[in-house]
């Protein structure tokens, strides 16, 4: 990353929503199975946990464990077969289609491991779109572009393509389009997987900047145990679509 973090950069600018408090995301034997031939797969298999405003979770196992469901279940990318899960006690289960838009639009920022970014869209456009797609006034977008892009300092590349960037500024800006819309929940799924060690670690230092300052619930699903260990606040590991272990880093 081209300079430190600080905590003043990350201070939550004027206009911004405070995160809030209390329980950001609560689920209640929440399913998900999948029917695959004669075989029917349940990728979540009525998980039930509570995870608190402000906290930092990464979700670890095996590919096919179930965390990847779990994580677009929270997104409201995806519907629970059973059970429920709210996200600031809103049950994403009983919300129609245009209430999910929403809730992804104002209340969720989503980052993945492949970085989505539009190759014929410059840095700046990529990160505008989300409030477009919102339909925020033009005249305030643009300030919510550039606060977003300076939290992940990458100011300096508005202009540039996505090609025009390395790997981790292309991940840093798919950041910035995840925070653009000022989300209360960051959820992030293997954010670090396309990225060398150390790049990987500067996007975590980042994440842990944001959970810190801004107070944003992150929840992120990774493979890489050690460096959830040394980043996030709490472990959840999941097997076979089970939550098998729930603690704070060894």
């Amino acid at each position: 990353m081209e300079r430190a973090i600080t905590r003043a950069n990350a201070m939550t600018p004027p206009g911004a929503e405070p995160a809030k408090t209390g329980i950001a995301i609560r689920t209640d034997r929440v399913a998900r199975q999948y029917q695959m031939g004669e075989t029917m797969v349940r990728a979540v298999n009525e998980v039930t946990l509570t995870i608190r405003a402000g906290a930092f979770v990464a979700l670890l196992g095996s590919s096919g464990s179930g965390k990847s469901t779990l994580l677009n279940l929270m997104a409201g990318l995806d519907r629970p077969t059973s059970g429920a899960i709210f996200a600031h006690e809103r049950n994403l289960a009983e919300m129609s289609s245009e209430d999910l838009a929403k809730h992804r639009s104002h209340t969720i920022g989503i980052v993945f491991q492949a970085f989505n970014l539009l190759p014929r869209m410059t840095l700046e456009e990529n990160v505008e779109l989300p409030l477009r797609l919102a339909e925020v006034d033009r005249h305030e977008r643009t300030a919510r572009v550039r606060e977003a892009v300076e939290r992940v300092h990458l100011g300096a590349r508005l202009t540039h393509h996505p090609t025009e960037l390395s790997g981790g500024e292309q991940q840093r800006a798919a950041l910035a389009r995840a925070l653009v819309n000022r989300p209360t929940i960051l959820l992030a799924d293997e954010p670090t997987g396309n990225l060398d060690s150390a790049t990987g670690d500067q996007i975590m230092l980042l994440l842990s900047e944001i959970n810190e300052t801004l107070g944003m619930t992150i929840v992120m699903v990774t493979h890489e145990r050690p460096r959830a260990e040394r980043f996030a606040h709490r472990l959840i590991t999941m097997s076979d679509g089970k939550m098998i272990s729930d603690g704070g880093p060894a």
